[in-house]
């Protein structure tokens, strides 16, 4: 028996966890109390990680589909077939024929973080897909257009803020997104301790809404509305103090008169927020010494996304809450690079998706398009997919059509440990190794951490014989990909030559951190298991903008040319009931449905209706409920509960285990139902390409069996 230290790869929080390894497995699973960032913190998904890493339903070698079922292979038999078939769809067609789909797990590992750019460019294909256009991307596009960088994003310093202001998120249940914020009920609680407090916007009493001095109930897809009156208030109660970003900011004015026609009196009856309550809430948030603004998945997967996104920063700037402590700030990491101040920007719609001519974003496409070029015949038709860490059949809108489309590909690989709802289409399946079996870093998470702090950790077991470290298959692909073959030299493909103690990964890491701000090695951070603590977040403007001006554009043109279309949705008429989403402490999208410890008891997949809806519709308790919107229709089970606001029923995402072909017997047990068979794949965010997974109309009756 002996202890490791690792960091848990399953959210964003990474918290540090103490394992107890009895030769290749994981018996117990700890908090590292001694963990730079999460102090001990620890939620049932981290103490899960050793029923995850021994799953049996687990792929462990490479499995190649042969007549309607799947063969166990050698890696090197699965490469070769990867290499023949990808190639044959090239040399016939092209290789904007072949797409790509990155899943969100990507970004919670190492290798994804370091080879993801790498896929992308060995691909040379314009169909290029992730799942952050079904999550985050307006956030990227409306940082990118205010400060030149897409991942410029800043986050609540939530250790220092006297006022926290929370639109669209519940993070007691998602430890933080876009914001690594380990203990956030712990640090909420020291917030109202030291006198602070802080709000929730959600048309759902959540976990978060429950605890907050004041919740207030939304009309769902109407953040935009909210923001933009607070912002006329500000203007309007002469509110509005850049302090110190004075002297940084252009675009004032226009942000002043696009926020005219939006008086708390003409958007109350729209989002159900009276007037008065607008103008309290505005003052709040300006008169507090420490301030900041928070949105999320509830402002992002809606029509007005980008838009709504932009908001939030724009709140923080008037007040003078941007870049200080307490306030929104931008963290460095350790493998990152300071910059000069200035940039060329950020700018979309470079080029157009083939069928719908929906605009690339950050060199991708929107998934909700990936149907229609799957579909549609034509040069630059999608003939193969790759997909690596996703499941698209359960994530994108309209997701029956995507799955249908799925099996009509000729050849289709997929980089997953499961045979899941998506990859039962796949020819060949390449399982990485459990997370007991992989190095960790976060290139993606630090970068959005409430304290600057750098953690890296060795696999704690050692791969088994047989096994293929994630690093080596993502990149065995990309050299397939670029079409240097399944044995090319990995190292010469990442720019690596001679011979080194240290692993591929961690020369790359090595040399990422010696160059960052802080001069750190590897060897610093092998040296301290539990991280090093870089210390809280700093002020980083003007050093961090990447804009031509040098300046925070707070009015980029093209907010401004979507503003028109917030003001003809102010004015148009809402009937009937909207569907929202929404998250479990006990899961994370589709990945963790199979581990038994996070899905039993009671039942989590369920319809949430408010009483007086239920009444009205004769919905009752644990009955079931019909689910129809224009694109499909599902049963699901009633949960009546106050929590959820009257006209607003909500469904979790990531269900839906009930495909023929999985091999997920625990999830299949649960399945509960995919509400992305609701959503509209026609339905998008235009700015940003994103779906809108919030706010959908449905109509819910009872079941025929009720």
């Amino acid at each position: 028996m002996r202890t490791a230290w690792t960091t848990c790869p399953l959210c964003e929080a990474t918290c540090g966890l103490e394992l107890t390894v009895e030769g290749e497995l994981v018996t117990a699973v700890r908090g590292d109390r001694r963990d730079v960032l999460s102090g001990g913190f620890l939620c049932p998904k981290g103490a899960s990680l050793g029923a995850l890493d021994a799953d049996p339903d687990r792929l462990r070698q490479p499995v190649v589909r042969r007549g309607e079922g799947f063969e166990a292979v050698s890696w090197g038999e699965a490469f070769e077939v990867v290499d023949r078939r990808l190639g044959e769809v090239v040399s016939r067609f092209g290789r904007d024929a072949v797409g790509m789909y990155l899943g969100n797990p990507t970004v919670h590992s190492l290798a994804g973080g370091l080879y993801a750019g790498v896929l992308r460019r060995s691909l040379g294909s314009r169909n290029f897909f992730t799942a952050a256009t079904v999550d985050q991307m307006p956030k990227h596009v409306s940082s990118g257009l205010l400060y030149g960088g897409m991942y410029s994003i800043p986050v609540p310093d939530v250790d220092r803020t006297d006022f926290l202001l929370i639109l669209g998120a519940d993070p007691f249940s998602s430890n933080g997104s876009l914001w690594t914020v380990p203990d956030v009920v712990g640090r909420l609680k020291a917030l109202r301790r030291r006198g602070g407090a802080f709000v929730v916007v959600d048309p759902r009493r959540s976990r978060t809404a429950a605890a907050a001095d004041r919740h207030l109930a939304i009309v769902p897809g109407t953040d935009v509305f909210l923001l933009l009156a607070m912002v006329n208030e500000l203007f309007a109660a002469s509110l509005v103090d850049l302090k110190a970003l004075a002297g940084h900011v252009n675009g004032v004015a226009g942000v002043r008169e696009l926020s005219s026609p939006f008086t708390p009196e003409a958007v109350a009856g729209r989002c159900g927020i009276g007037a008065g309550e607008i103008r309290a809430l505005t003052r709040q948030l300006a008169e507090a010494e420490r301030a900041a603004v928070y949105g999320r998945i509830g402002t992002t997967t809606v029509e007005f996304g980008t838009v709504a996104s932009w908001l939030v920063d724009v709140l923080n700037i008037l007040t003078g809450n941007l870049d200080r402590p307490g306030g929104a700030m931008f963290p460095m990491p350790a493998h990152g690079r300071r910059g000069t101040g200035s940039g060329k920007g950020f700018e979309v719609g470079r080029w157009r998706s083939r069928v719908r001519g929906l605009p690339e974003v950050a060199g991708e496409l929107p998934v909700v398009t990936l149907a229609d070029e799957i579909e549609t015949p034509g040069d630059g038709q999608v003939r193969a997919l790759v997909t690596v860490a996703g499941n698209p059949a359960l994530s994108v809108p309209n997701s029956a059509r995507l799955d249908a489309c799925l099996s009509t590909l000729d050849f289709m690989v997929s980089v997953d440990p499961y045979v899941n709802e998506t990859t039962r289409h796949a020819d060949v399946i390449l399982p990485p190794p459990p997370p007991s079996r992989r190095a960790h870093y976060d290139v993606a998470f630090l970068s959005f951490a409430v304290r600057n702090v750098a953690k890296y950790s060795r696999p704690a077991v050692p791969l088994r014989p047989g096994e293929v470290d994630e690093g080596e298959i993502l990149l065995r692909l990309s050299a397939i990909l670029a079409g240097a073959g399944p044995r090319a030299d990995l190292d010469a493909l990442v720019g690596l030559s001679g011979e080194s103690e240290l692993s591929r990964e961690e020369r790359l890491l090595d040399a990422k951190l010696r160059s960052g701000p802080y001069g750190l090695s590897l060897a610093d951070l092998l040296e301290q298991p539990h991280g090093v603590d870089l210390g809280p977040l700093t002020s980083r403007v003007p050093e961090i903008l990447r804009t031509p001006s040098g300046r925070i554009e707070l009015c980029p043109e093209p907010i401004a040319a979507d503003v028109p279309r917030v003001v003809a949705a102010l004015r148009r008429p809402v009937d009937g009931l909207v569907l929202v989403g929404r998250r479990h402490l006990r899961s994370n999208n589709s990945w963790l449905h199979n581990v038994p410890a996070l899905v039993k008891g009671k039942q989590l997949c369920t319809l949430l209706v408010n009483p007086a809806d239920a009444e009205r519709l004769g919905l009752v308790d644990g009955g079931s409920a019909r689910v129809a919107s224009r694109v499909g229709e599902v049963e699901a089970t009633v949960e009546v509960s106050a929590d959820m606001a009257a006209g607003v029923v909500s469904l979790p995402h990531g269900w839906g285990h009930d495909r023929p072909g999985t091999r997920l017997s625990t999830a299949r047990a649960h399945p509960g139902v995919n509400v992305n068979l609701l959503t509209d794949d026609l339905a998008v965010d235009p700015l940003s390409g994103t779906a809108v997974l919030n706010g959908v109309h449905v109509r819910v009756t009872p079941s025929a069996a009720q």
